[in-house]
């Protein structure tokens, strides 16, 4: 609880992030990495962030990551 509100007071803004990164085969995803297949990361902090190849986006909030798999759950049931 304490570290989240230090995190949001001092925390990073992501400014900066890696290329994306897409792990192919028996390789151990991360869970950033779960959602999508493909994640990026935060040049300054180290934090993975779920990213979308078809849009070209970095999905940061939890908001994005439920309508993510909404559509993705729709998209299935076509």
């Amino acid at each position: 609880m304490m570290s989240k509100l230090v995190d949001v007071l001092f925390g990073c803004t992501h400014p900066r992030y890696s290329f994306p990164v897409t792990l192919r085969g028996a390789a151990r995803r991360s869970p950033a990495a779960a959602l999508t297949g493909t994640y990026v990361v935060c040049l300054e902090c180290g934090k993975e962030f779920p990213y979308d190849w078809q849009q070209m986006k970095v999905i940061t909030s939890p908001a994005e990551r439920r309508q993510y798999v909404a559509s993705l759950a729709t998209k299935q049931a076509a």
